[in-house]
């Protein structure tokens, strides 16, 4: 799969040290220029629906049980690649330096028919909830909150913008993006 950038937090002068890896894969559906993202009401931020793969799961089954566990969807099919972003930055936990992420993109169909979400406490607890949302306005908030430095914003909110804005540039092509 085609790496899409390689991201080090600017809190990391290294990329050696004792490091956590984790590997996920992260779906991209979408009907028109609405896409189904994540809202998380504590970070405020729109993120795709995925997440860690499980190390007995490939990619595309961590994918699809992620799917159906954060938006409920259904009938699940990987359509394409976009590809991969590579992901270093600070752990939280104290026995490691850094964590090394891989996220794998993907493009997905699923049925009309949702099923409700099966989140976990945490995401619960953050307010996560899934929605359809135009790509360009997805792209404008997590913009405008990271260029405000939300005390709440997380690092992904990068990953997760710089993501949506390739999707865009590679599929709608009639607008364009204000730094593209």
């Amino acid at each position: 799969m085609q790496l899409l950038k390689k991201m080090v937090h600017p809190d990391l002068n290294t990329t050696e040290g004792i490091t956590f890896e984790r590997t996920t894969a992260r779906g991209i559906i979408l009907r028109g220029e609405e896409i189904l993202l994540m809202y998380t009401k504590y970070y405020n931020d729109y993120s795709f629906p995925g997440g860690g793969v499980d190390s007995k799961e490939d990619l595309i089954t961590g994918l699809k049980r992620e799917l159906m566990e954060e938006t409920g969807a259904q009938d699940i099919e990987v359509i394409a690649e976009l590809g991969y972003i590579d992901e270093y930055r600070p752990h939280y936990k104290e026995e490691y330096d850094l964590i090394h992420m891989e996220s794998y993109f993907y493009f997905c169909t699923a049925s009309e028919h949702f099923l409700e979400p099966q989140l976990e406490d945490y995401e619960e607890n953050n307010g996560m909830k899934a929605l359809w949302v135009n790509i360009f306005d997805a792209i404008e908030h997590n913009k405008q909150v990271i260029e405000s430095k939300e005390s709440s914003m997380g690092f992904s909110i990068i990953r997760e913008t710089y993501a949506l804005e390739e999707i865009a540039r590679k599929l709608f092509t009639h607008k364009k993006l204000e730094s593209a």
